[in-house]
């Protein structure tokens, strides 16, 4: 396949960022490079947006899956700062340093950094339900089976969940060829390619929700790169 190719249907494949050490100077920069990335798709944004939409008028408790060093979630907090109550930061590896969880308390959110794997720690029991479980630019990492699963184990702990992911489109591809004119490392742009032939477009996550009977599901173009999915429960 051509890099300017967009596949008829998802196409999931390895990103260099989840291969590379955590500590590797590329795998650094390219971290830098997605929080850049997130404002040029306007993603912080859409998440809040679709929060605030959904969440009931008071302190809520909230989970971001796949936070990685917790920048975003913080990015989305600072918008539903009326919403502040608990917030879990879940990811497999990445932990957010003690500087963001200081952000996270100055606006009013009680932060909580736990490190496990996110199939685990859905089914786990112990694990709380929460008002809200969003995600960012994490869907799109999982094959439809699997995907399907996740989506089943987040909807028993929540009643809205959101996501933000690339979306498979001509324009958004092409904006990923460009990425290098904003300075992101070699990791990013290819990361970006791979991102948007494995993102999505129509109703491709609603499809895999489930019974829709009991939830009220949005799917859709978010923006010119983005791809939007919320669930709420009836």
């Amino acid at each position: 396949m051509r890099a300017l190719d967009l596949p008829a249907v998802r196409l999931v494949e390895p990103e260099w960022l989840d291969i590379l050490p955590a500590d590797d100077a590329r795998a650094i920069r390219s971290r830098r490079d997605l929080a850049r990335v997130n404002v040029l798709m306007a993603n912080p944004g859409i998440v809040a947006r679709a929060l605030r939409a959904g969440l009931a008028p008071r302190a809520a408790s909230v989970a971001e899956i796949g936070s990685g060093d917790g920048a975003f979630a913080l990015g989305v907090a600072r918008r539903v700062r009326e919403h502040a109550g608990s917030i879990t930061l879940l990811d497999r590896a990445a932990a957010p340093a003690e500087a963001c969880l200081a952000a996270f308390r100055a606006i009013g959110w009680s932060p909580a950094p736990v490190r496990a794997d996110v199939f685990e720690w859905l089914s786990d029991p112990a694990t709380p339900r929460f008002d809200a479980i969003f995600a960012n630019l994490f869907l799109h990492h999982f094959e439809r089976a699997r995907l399907a699963e996740l989506l089943r184990l987040a909807a028993a702990k929540t009643r809205l969940f959101v996501a933000c992911e690339p979306r498979r489109s001509r324009t958004a591809l092409a904006g990923s060829r460009l990425l290098g004119l904003v300075g992101c490392n070699d990791v990013t742009r290819h990361d970006a390619v791979v991102s948007v032939r494995a993102g999505f477009s129509g109703t491709e996550i609603s499809e895999l929700w489930g019974p829709s009977g009991e939830w009220h599901l949005e799917e859709g173009r978010r923006s010119l790169f983005s791809h939007g999915f919320a669930a709420e429960r009836l």
